[in-house]
Parts: structure tokens; sequence; C-alpha cells
């Protein structure tokens, strides 16, 4: 009886021993099987987070991949974005009847730094709440967008009022009478020097504004450039109005040598800008510089009229300057600035002029006032 008992109990235990043996055995067949899954969903989760926007349910953001792929979104936004801004229009006008004020912060009681007058313009530096900063020649600064003009509105009134310069980078460089070497030279522009551009023929050859002339330089040894009217600095006001005080000063002496000049600074502007126009035209000129001595929305002489930036180019390049200083002024264009002086007019109170070019207004000769 004893012997039966010991077989049973080694029995017992050997199938206990086969049990737990075999218990070991499927576990860790099942951990294996576990393990491996794991390893194929976390490939899953990876590929996932990189082609889909949208995160898988339990993903760790800390993964390598996930930051790779947030990286990537975020560098297309941003890529976006910027391509968008960059298609923008940065030019700026203004949208006034006379003028503007711009001050040094987007608000209305910061000081002010300069003014932009009618028709003047700039390009887009940062646009805040209402505000836009801007800069128009050495003008910095702040100005409400109501009064402004932005994109296509912008451009609109910038080819109207702007001017397309040539500008020499010969030394001495040949104004001919037609698109052809062959041409009459009927002038020579020096380094540095620009007149107001016609039409660029497209076939080496560009059309410019020479001394109320229509004169052929050759593209290749000239630059070009679109102009249009700049503001004025609080500095550069303090300038002009000191200066026009001197020169009321000087009326008030009761010397005539300044109205004198005056007209003799009108005559020669006027032999530069319509010196081959019939006289109506040449009055035309005058009547614009006076129209706008008296518009409130430019200076208020005749000289500062003439040299305000952006205004006549021949004033700026300094054609003028050498019309005035020789004395040679043909006695026509002296009649002209004496009666648009003294207020005649064929143009009205028009206050702009240029070649014709398919602009509406009062077409006298080769140009258009309005």
């Amino acid at each position: 009886m004893k012997k039966e008992s010991q077989l049973s109990t080694r029995i017992m235990r050997l199938i206990m021993f086969c049990g737990l043996i075999l218990i070991l055995f499927v576990s860790q067949g099942l951990t294996a099987y576990a393990g491996g899954g794991a390893t194929y969903a976390s490939y899953s989760t990876g590929i996932s987070s990189i082609v889909s926007p949208t995160t898988p349910l339990g993903i760790d953001r800390t993964a390598t991949e996930v930051k790779v792929a947030e990286s990537v979104d975020k560098s297309s936004d941003a890529s976006s974005s910027a391509s968008s801004e960059s298609k923008e229009s940065k030019l700026v006008m203004s949208n006034v009847s006379q003028a503007m004020n711009i001050r040094e912060e987007p608000a209305e009681d910061a000081q002010k730094v300069g003014v932009l007058y009618k028709d003047c313009g700039g390009k887009v530096i940062e646009r805040r709440d209402g505000w836009t900063k801007l800069q128009s020649g050495d003008l910095i600064g702040w100005a409400k967008d109501e009064y402004l003009l932005f994109g296509e509105d912008a451009e609109s009134l910038a080819a109207d009022v702007g001017k397309q310069l040539v500008t020499s980078q010969s030394s001495a460089l040949n104004v001919r009478s037609e698109d052809s070497e062959d041409g009459e030279v009927i002038g020579v522009l020096g380094e540095k020097a620009f007149v107001d551009m016609i039409e660029d023929l497209g076939n080496g050859w560009i059309s410019v504004d020479y001394n109320d002339e229509v004169g052929y330089v050759q593209a290749e040894y000239v630059t070009t450039e679109f102009k249009i009217d700049q503001g004025e600095t609080i500095a550069a006001i303090k300038v002009r109005e000191e200066q026009e005080k001197k020169s009321a000063l000087t009326k008030n002496t009761g010397a005539v040598s300044a109205d004198a000049d005056e007209v003799k600074l009108l005559a020669a502007l006027i032999q530069c800008e319509a010196g081959n126009q019939p006289y109506e035209g040449r009055v035309a000129v005058g009547a614009v510089v006076m129209n706008r001595v008296k518009s409130g929305a430019y200076p208020n002489t005749i000289y500062s009229v003439i040299y305000a930036s952006g205004q006549f180019t021949p004033a700026i390049n300094g054609t003028v300057a050498k019309v005035y200083n020789s004395g040679n002024i043909y006695d026509m264009n002296y009649q002209a600035a004496e009666a648009a002086i003294n207020g005649e007019t064929t143009v009205g109170t028009a206050l702009h002029f240029r070649r014709i070019n398919g602009h509406e207004g009062i077409i006298i000769g080769a140009h258009v006032f309005w």
C-alpha cells in the first residue's frame, strides 16, 4: 500500500512538471507573437503620421517621424504664405485731394514726421490695424489706410501720374532722330543724365522725350526706372518754407528782380517742355504750373513747384537751369509765361500734362492736359 502511494505521488509530480513545461512554452510563444505585432504596428503608425496630417490615436508625439511630418507641414504652410505675400503688390498711393499726414507711430496723436501729397506714392513696409507703414523717398512713417490706395487701384493711379525715366550709363550717349545709328544726332546725354521714356521699341532702341522732341537712344547704354512723386519730411518742409520766406522778404522790399526771375524760370521750363508746340500749348504748360501754385495741394511758389520732387523732368535733370543760365529763351516762351502768371489758361484748372499716350484730357499739340 505504501509503495502504491509513493508511485502515485511520483506520477502526479511528473504530470505537474510536464504541465509547467507546456505552460512555459505556450506563454513564450504568445510573448514572441505579441512582440512581433507591436513592431508592425509601430511601422504602420510612422508611415500614417507622415502621409496623413491626421494623427492616429495613441501615437507618440515625441517620435522622430512625427516631428519630421509636423516640420514638413509647417514648412509647406510657411512657404505657401510667403509665396502668396510675394505676389501682393507693395505699391501704395495717396488717395487725397490735397495732402495727408504721415506719423511716427500708428496713432492719430503720434508725432507728425512728414506729408504725402496728392498723387504721391511709395512702398508698403508693414500693415497693422487699419494703418500702413510706408516709405516714400526719404519719408518713412504710418498713414491711415482710408487715405491710401493699394493693389490694382494703386497701380492704376501710378501708371496715370508716374513717369518712366531713361538714365544714360555712357559718358556721351547720342540721342538720334530715328532708331538707327545712321540717324541724325540731335543731342547728347552725359553719364547719369535722364529723360522721360516714350516707348521701348523692342529692337534695341528706346524712344525718349528730348527737350520736347522725340529722340532715340540705344537700350544697351541706358537703364530704365519708373518714378512717382514722393512725400516730404518735416525737415525738408522746413527748408523749403525758409527758402520761400526769403523769397517773399525780397519781394516785400519792392525789388522787381524776383518777379522777373520767376518769369524767366517759367519761360525756361516752357521752352524745355513745349518749345516746339503751338503758342496755346506753351501757355497751357505755364498754366499747369500756376494752377499748382494756387491749388494748395502743391508748394505755393513757381520755383518750388518747378523743382518739387518728381514733377518736371527737365528741371530735375538740369536742362531748365542750363536754358535759364544761357539766356537763350525765345520771346514766345516769355510771352506764354507772362500770360500764365497773369491768370490766362488754355486748359482750365488742369494740374497735369504729358505726351499723348491715350490718357483722357484736353489735347493741345503733342500733349494731353488733365
